[in-house]
C-alpha cells in the first residue's frame, strides 16, 4: 500500500513520511501527477502561509492533481496548513482562494484572552463520532500549531473540534477527503490512532 505524500514545497514531509512507514505502509514523496493517481491513498501536508501554499501548488500544477483526486475515491488527507488549503479561501496575509474542495473560509484568531498563534496541546472534541477516522478513539489530546483557523460552510463537514477560547475546527471530512488542523504525526498515541484511521481506508483489500 503506497501513500503519496505531496511535494509541492512547503510542508513536513519527512516527518509525516516516517509516521507513515512507523504504521506499516509505504511513503512515497513525490510531485508527480501519475504516481499520485496511482497511490492507495493521498497526503498533502503544509507549513507555511497559505496565499505562498497556492502559489506552490498552481505553479507545480499540483493544485490541480489534488482536486483530482478529492473528485475520485481515493483516500485524501490535509493536515495543517494542508486542511486549510483543501478550502474555499484564506484571508492570511490578503485575501487568498483555495482549491475549493470544501466550503469555508480561513480566518485568523481575534478577541479573547488567548495567545496566537495558537500552540500546543489541546483537547478533541468529537461532533461525529461515526466517522471511520474516530473509530475506536478516545476524546485526547493532539498538537497544534497555527494562527488561522477554518470556518467551514457546511455543518456535516465538521468532524472534531477543540476548545481554543471558542470551538475551533480540529477535523474535518467529506466523503473520501479528510483535514486535521493539527499534526498527528506530533500527537502521540492519538494522533498516530488517527493517521492509522486514515491509512485503514486505503486499504482497499480490507
Amino acid at each position: 500500500m503506497t501513500i503519496a505524500i505531496v511535494d509541492y514545497g512547503m510542508g513536513n514531509l519527512h516527518s509525516v513520511s516516517k509516521a507513515v512507514e512507523r504504521l506499516g505502509y509505504e511513503a512515497l514523496i513525490t510531485g508527480e501527477r501519475e504516481a499520485i493517481l496511482n497511490a492507495s491513498g493521498v497526503i498533502v501536508p503544509g507549513v507555511g502561509a497559505f496565499g505562498d501554499a497556492m502559489e506552490h501548488l498552481r505553479q507545480s500544477g499540483l493544485g490541480a492533481v489534488v482536486q483530482e483526486v478529492a473528485a475520485g475515491t481515493q483516500p485524501l488527507l490535509g493536515i495543517c496548513l494542508g486542511m486549510q488549503l483543501l478550502f474555499s479561501s484564506s484571508e492570511e496575509h490578503g485575501n487568498y482562494e483555495g482549491l475549493h474542495i470544501l466550503p469555508g473560509k480561513v480566518v485568523r484568531f481575534t478577541g479573547g484572552d488567548y495567545k496566537v498563534p495558537h500552540m500546543g496541546w489541546n483537547k478533541l472534541q468529537f461532533v461525529q463520532e461515526q466517522s471511520p477516522l474516530l473509530a475506536g478513539l478516545a476524546e485526547g489530546h493532539v498538537y497544534f500549531v497555527h494562527s488561522y483557523h477554518v470556518l467551514p460552510e457546511v455543518k456535516a463537514d465538521l468532524l472534531a473540534t477543540t476548545d481554543y477560547g471558542h470551538p475551533v475546527t480540529a477535523i474535518v471530512g467529506r466523503g473520501s477527503v479528510y483535514g486535521m488542523q493539527f499534526h498527528p504525526e506530533k500527537s502521540g498515541e492519538v494522533g498516530m490512532q488517527l493517521l492509522q484511521n486514515f491509512l485503514k481506508l486505503t486499504d482497499t483489500s480490507a
